[in-house]
């Protein structure tokens, strides 16, 4: 599911970019034409105060002529003579700006020679009333030379700053038209950015809907292998239980047979020597050859008396638990010469868990004599009431229990073996500190009211 997501996801990202990308041509294309515009408006506000400047220079100087002619004095020529300096370099100031413009370039040429002609008809009347020519400026001005010039100059200036004041208009209007523009695109951005966004939250929604989903699936997965893996650990397990189950049986079948088809040649065996060896008296060579094969006799019930009470421990069934363990233990002690204190204390079992008990501890003398390199020992079994602890622990070298596999030294067969009884057992041991094994069973039925637990060392 994620990778159909993938396309979405990019078609989002392009649409964004594609909104940035339309934005910042937007805002470029309306800085342009703004700027454009106010470049515009500039010269045409230009171009308005250099017409009204050259109109104000006239005027001046048409004030400063009659002021002149009515009175004659010289300091009423002073405004003339400063606008006559001045008209030229506004027509001057007037033909730059006008240098890209033909139309208004043709317009301000007619009204230079409008001002000039009007500039020539002052300067005249001046002249003559300077030379006290009276009738003839008088002439001069009554005449409409003046008059026609002054309004061909307002018209034609007229018309100049109504084609600037159009100018300044469009100018306007472009600016007016590139803001509206720039709202109008800068709307349609948003709306893009928002459909983007949509489409990243629909995508990402999508996403976590697809995580979620694979993590039920394989939360599935996980439980069905899970279950399966319980499924397969409990039938190893009743597999080892059944088979640790039929190990008994058949220990119990061959204890049997060796006591009673073994038990019953070797009997037979010792008799027919007796037999012998009472009528031999006078060989004291086959006594003393009878008398050896006797003692062989001897040594095979013996170790056939063992390796039954290995197989299946008769004391078990026939002195109990505690005899059984004592047993187990003297006799472990001599064979190994590792000295075994014991501490038991009566206690209720069924016979399984007194098998299991007994199991234990065998396991556990049989791989202190193997590995544990112990000089003592100690068997200890205790009554709580509820429950029934049993520890085996030596003063050998010990191990790493936490390195150590879980099959070494038998412990794989003495956990499953208890833990079938519904117990616990628990393993404490390091290196050059010895080793305890301590299994925790469940009680049967009520403790018996015994004397005070057996304290004896073997």
């Amino acid at each position: 599911m994620r990778w159909l997501a993938f396309p979405k996801m990019a078609a989002g990202l392009t649409l964004a970019m594609l909104a940035a990308l339309a934005l910042v041509g937007i805002n470029e294309a309306g800085y342009r034409q703004s700027t454009q515009a106010l470049t515009e408006i500039g010269e045409a506000q230009r171009i308005r105060v250099a017409l009204n400047l050259l109109l104000q220079s006239i005027v001046d100087a048409e004030t400063g002529q009659r002021g002149y002619l009515l009175t004659g004095e010289a300091r009423y020529r002073e405004p003339y003579d400063s606008s006559v300096k001045k008209v030229d370099g506004q027509l001057a100031a007037l033909q730059s700006l006008y240098a890209q413009r033909p139309a208004e370039a043709a317009r301000l040429a007619q009204l230079a020679k409008h001002v000039s002609r009007k500039l020539a008809e002052i300067d005249m009347s001046v002249r003559l009333r300077q030379e006290g020519n009276d009738d003839a400026w008088k002439f001069v001005i009554t005449t409409d030379v003046g008059r026609e010039e002054m309004e061909a100059i307002r018209h034609q200036a007229g018309e100049l700053v109504e084609l600037s004041n159009e100018a300044l208009m469009r100018g306007q209007a472009q600016v007016s038209k590139s803001l509206s523009f720039a709202r109008i695109g800068i709307g349609l951005v948003a709306l893009a950015g928002l459909a983007a966004f949509y489409l990243y939250l629909r995508q990402t929604h999508a996403l976590r809907s697809a995580g979620e989903r694979q993590q039920e699936a394989l939360q599935r997965e996980r439980n069905a292998l899970e279950n399966e893996v319980r499924d397969r650990t409990a039938t190893l397990a009743e597999l080892a239980t059944h088979l640790q189950e039929v190990r008994e049986t058949e220990r119990g079948f061959l204890a049997r047979e060796l006591h009673d088809e073994l038990g019953s040649l070797l009997t037979a065996a010792k008799l027919d020597v007796a037999r012998l060896k009472s009528r031999l008296v006078d060989s004291p060579d086959a006594i003393q050859r009878l008398q050896h094969l006797n003692e062989l006799l001897n040594s095979g019930i013996a170790l056939k008396r063992r390796i039954i009470e290995d197989l299946r421990p008769s004391s078990l069934s026939n002195l109990g638990l505690i005899a059984s363990l004592e047993i187990l233990g003297r006799e472990f002690a001599e064979r190994s010469g590792i000295e075994i204190e014991m501490v038991l204390e009566p206690v209720a079992l069924d016979e399984g868990n007194e098998l299991t008990v007994y199991r234990m501890v065998q396991e556990s003398l049989t791989n202190i004599g193997k590995y544990a390199q112990a000089t003592e020992a100690s068997i200890v079994m205790k009554n709580y009431g509820s429950h029934v602890v049993v520890e085996v622990s030596d003063n050998g070298k010990g191990f790493d229990a936490q390195a150590t596999r879980v099959s070494s030294h038998g412990l794989a067969g003495m956990r499953h073996r208890v833990e079938t009884a519904k117990g616990r057992l628990t393993v404490s041991s390091a290196p050059g500190q010895g080793t305890r094994l301590s299994a925790s069973l469940p009680a049967s039925g009520t403790t018996p009211a015994a004397p005070a637990p057996a304290r004896q060392r073997a």
